[in-house]
């Protein structure tokens, strides 16, 4: 049975390396999107309406910590694992090691401060929850991680299954939780999930698939400047995320918390199409990583590739925003549907920014890097507190396409500045 799937799954993705291991990647992501709605569906049948507020507070404040805490070195690991050699696995840990320092302070301090800034939630305040809380931070930064390391040695199919271990002992202990009626079942389930899937994910990552990359290369030189870069990089992703919940706290702030209900989950279904690109993004800088002087025909490639798929996705969703929306109940259908088709619409663009940033990084031009994402927080900011009070939601949805076609426009013109010849080597 497991050779008919993996056949069957030959059979229908590409077979260039690089095309397959981006539709890996972007299939899982949307499996774990969709996943992860079934999770909220059960919990919202299983567990009492505030216990479902107050568990999605706390763990939007989990993934908004464990993506600070993790340092932004999954995709550290993406760009420097496929040439690390025989350090591929020290490079590894001390990444781990990283992350899971900063993540524990990071929830400290969050606990430290909850009776101040979200005294709703002073239920973490209790030791046990309190250390679940900590151990669901750092749970969830290491599955970051784990991504990211999965990715550099080319096991996109182990993603998969990560994804769907934590999915299915998720729902178990989602489950367990109900029957026992226990006020931090959520909580306690997505932390028990992470644990599990970080050590079984890792015995294989650590036991099989590390040795076997650093014996295809085994007398590589270790990375330099490795340092410089994933502080760089880092702090454009922070600019990234800035962008990312500054624009949901604009809609709050301007037009309400009934408002906001409705971009966030427009955004949700919208964002789903940016998975595609990040994940793409990701399978090319591994192949670029391995192929030095193939950049430019990789991302030719990809752009191609993606651009093609983007375009049906965006079209259909546009086509049936209604409809999609229309599962969350028909007030988010009427309220929503104009901001999900512009959304989906600004999908396109943010392929050649996304696919710029990318490149960049192949090449390690780390101002280019910060220098893309601070520019898109700052359009997509000062654009939609310009736009919101005068077209309402769509006012958000305006700011991320306009934002995202400035950007692409600009990069288009000047593509001989960032999209690297034919015969240039990847540092």
């Amino acid at each position: 049975m497991t050779a008919t799937m993996r056949a069957g799954i030959a059979a229908v993705l590409p077979r260039d390396p690089l095309l397959r291991n981006g539709h890996l990647l972007a299939v899982s992501s949307l499996a774990n999107a969709a996943l992860g709605a079934v999770f909220w569906i059960c919990a919202s049948r299983w567990y009492d309406d505030r216990v479902v507020g107050l568990s999605y507070s706390a763990l939007s404040a989990v993934t908004l910590l464990a993506s600070i805490g993790q340092l932004n070195l999954s995709d550290f690991l993406v760009r420097f694992v496929p040439s690390a050699g025989r350090h591929t696995r020290g490079l590894i840990l001390t990444c781990y090691a990283a992350g899971t320092v900063c993540s524990v302070v990071a929830a400290v301090v969050f606990l430290l401060l909850v009776p101040h800034i979200t005294p709703e939630l002073d239920f973490l305040l209790t030791p046990a929850n309190g250390v679940c809380f900590v151990a669901a931070t750092v749970g969830y930064a290491m599955f970051i991680l784990q991504d990211g390391a999965l990715t550099g040695v080319r096991r996109p199919r182990w993603v998969m299954a990560e994804n769907l271990m934590f999915a299915v002992v998720r729902n178990v202990l989602l489950a367990i939780g109900a029957a026992l009626t226990l006020f931090t079942g959520i909580l306690i389930s997505w932390g028990g999930a992470f644990v599990a899937s970080f050590l079984l994910i890792n015995f294989y990552l650590l036991r099989h698939a590390v040795p076997q990359h650093e014996q295809a290369a085994p007398a590589a030189a270790r990375p330099t400047r490795m340092v410089g870069y994933a502080a760089a990089d880092y702090a454009g992703s922070l600019f990234r995320m800035a962008a990312y919940t500054f624009a949901p706290l604009l809609v709050l702030n301007s037009l309400g918390a009934e408002q906001s209900a409705y971009f966030s989950l427009a955004w949700v279904v919208g964002f789903m199409l940016y998975l595609v690109t990040t994940n793409m993004g990701s399978s090319l800088i591994v192949e670029a990583v391995r192929s030095p002087g193939q950049l430019s025909a990789h991302a030719g490639r990809m752009l191609r590739h993606s651009a093609l798929l983007l375009a049906l996705a965006a079209g259909g969703t546009i086509v049936f925003a209604p409809q999609l929306l229309s599962f969350f109940g028909p007030e988010y259908a009427e309220h929503g549907a104009t901001l999900l088709r512009l959304v989906a619409l600004s999908a396109l663009p943010n392929l050649v920014v996304s696919l710029a940033v990318d490149v960049a990084r192949a090449r390690r031009r780390m101002r280019m890097v910060v220098g893309l994402q601070l520019s898109l927080c700052v359009l997509v900011v000062g654009l939609a507190a310009m736009l919101l009070p005068l077209l309402g939601l769509s006012g958000a949805g305006v700011a991320w396409l306009m934002a995202q076609c400035l950007l692409a426009l600009y990069l288009l013109i000047r593509r001989s500045h960032w999209l690297p010849r034919g015969s240039e080597t990847t540092p």
